[in-house]
């Protein structure tokens, strides 16, 4: 179990305290509960989940706690993390939770816990609701004044409508285009959500792989490229114009190339911001583990980058302190804030595909638009009782003559190259990141770092 920013995530099954068992879950909902109860006088929670194996199970246990507090429950059923989000601001609710593990393993949930502004609760936050937690001096309602419980089906067309209706979205000229595209949905909600949107967006001919919602991934969930094997081999074969891959929840978002390649899910959000800011000058904001390149076309377009700590909660602070115009991270994940302060890959396709409309050739063309730096992005795993921050602080001594930042775990600059180690907020491991221009640069790099972590370890 992994209790931070990100929210309370677990391996489903186990020893109770130590995984996600429904002990657990019942738990962390009623410490949330409480902290909303003393939050604001009003009791309305949103819930969503994403297709896993046991998104039913957790879900009826956090509805039926939140109940027995006498809160009233609105369940979107199937959903995603950015529908859930914007659902929030549309019940007038006063939180929300979505019942979703994000990119990890099918034997992975989680409880992604909202505020009253479908924003995830902050840090301050978190650590107030663990408290409640930890204490379990939970007091349940008599049965007359349990919560009432109400089953919403409506919020998908209400986040395509959304999409379909921003301004900058263009659907007249991704109609014109006559797309041809492949979607690998990897058997969760994006099945349900995606190809209505593209239909929306004037795009008929659509290919769903792994539509299936049924949580048993047909891959490894994280949309990176060594897990779209199967979706680029079906663009190729079916002569598609490009190919889109999402996460369970629907949150991160990659593109596939018309001969295969990787587009790079660091590069959606580049192409995204590029194709925003040249319309609505302003700033942009990613966490430090993303590429340098959203920094030079903020700068093109006449605006000011500003880097933030890994997580959304970070990325959104950051966001508003300097009225970014855009922001995400380097995964996949678009925020438009003037639409809603969450990361999500509905709103990030209809821009991404306004842009490339506007382009004369193909998506291959398209992301040569873009400089090409490389990014190699590694992990270490953790065994229980490792001295992370006592790591880092040799590490930082080792390469004491380099410029260091340790507002998040470590980024550490070699000339025009960097590279940033951190512990993940979802997994047991420390994420070992590294950019340069050249592929072979950024590989020895990080593998110059792992090897000072395993040596210290």
């Amino acid at each position: 179990m992994i209790k931070s920013i990100s929210g309370i995530r677990g391996t489903v099954g186990g020893h109770s305290g130590e995984n996600l068992t429904p002990p657990d879950v019942v738990k962390f909902a009623a410490a949330y509960g409480i902290w909303l109860k003393k939050k604001t006088p009003g009791k309305r929670v949103v819930i969503g989940r994403d297709g896993r194996i046991s998104g039913a199970m957790v879900s009826s246990l956090v509805v039926n706690t939140l109940l027995a507090l006498g809160i009233d429950v609105i369940d979107l059923g199937l959903s995603t993390t950015p529908t859930v989000e914007l659902a929030v601001g549309w019940e007038s609710a006063d939180g929300g939770i979505i019942i979703t593990a994000s990119h990890n393993p099918k034997e992975w949930n989680a409880l992604k816990l909202l505020n009253n502004l479908g924003e995830f609760v902050s840090g301050e936050d978190g650590a107030e609701i663990l408290q409640i937690a930890s204490k379990q001096e939970f007091v349940f309602m008599p049965v007359d004044k349990i919560g009432q419980y109400t089953l919403n089906t409506d919020t998908l067309q209400k986040h395509i409508d959304a999409i379909v209706n921003y301004p900058l979205v263009d659907i007249e000229g991704i109609r014109a285009k006559n797309y041809k595209v492949v979607v690998d949905v990897v058997n969760s909600t994006g099945a349900l959500f995606v190809p209505p949107l593209l239909n929306a967006l004037g795009i008929e001919d659509v290919i769903v792989i792994n539509g299936e919602v049924n949580g048993r991934f047909a891959h490894n969930p994280e949309p990176l490229p060594e897990n779209l094997a199967e979706l680029s081999a079906e663009v190729k074969k079916r002569g598609a114009s490009f190919g889109i891959a999402v996460d369970p929840d629907v949150d991160r978002l990659c593109f596939v190339c018309e001969d295969g390649s990787m587009f790079g899910e660091e590069y959606t959000l580049v192409a995204v911001a590029d194709y925003v800011l040249g319309k609505k000058p302003g700033n942009s904001v990613s966490n430090m583990s993303s590429t340098k390149a959203l920094k030079e076309v903020t700068i093109k377009n006449g605006g000011e980058y500003f880097p933030s700590a890994v997580g959304e909660v970070n990325v959104l602070k950051r966001m508003k302190e300097v009225n970014a115009e855009i922001g995400g991270e380097g995964n996949g994940g678009i925020i438009v804030p003037d639409l809603h302060y969450g990361r999500d890959a509905l709103i990030g396709i209809g821009l991404f595909l306004s842009s490339l409309a506007r382009h004369k050739n193909g998506m291959r063309s398209f992301r040569a638009r873009y400089p090409d730096y490389f990014i190699s992005k590694n992990k270490i795993e953790l065994e229980t009782g490792i001295d992370v921050l006592a790591i880092f602080d040799k590490i930082q001594k080792k390469y004491k003559k380099q410029p260091v930042n340790t507002e998040d775990g470590l980024k550490i600059e070699f000339d025009s190259d960097w590279v940033h180690l951190r512990t993940s907020n979802t997994e047991p491991i420390i994420r070992i990141y590294a950019e340069s221009s050249f592929e072979t640069t950024a590989n020895n790099i990080a593998l110059r770092l792992m090897q000072d972590i395993k040596e210290f370890m």
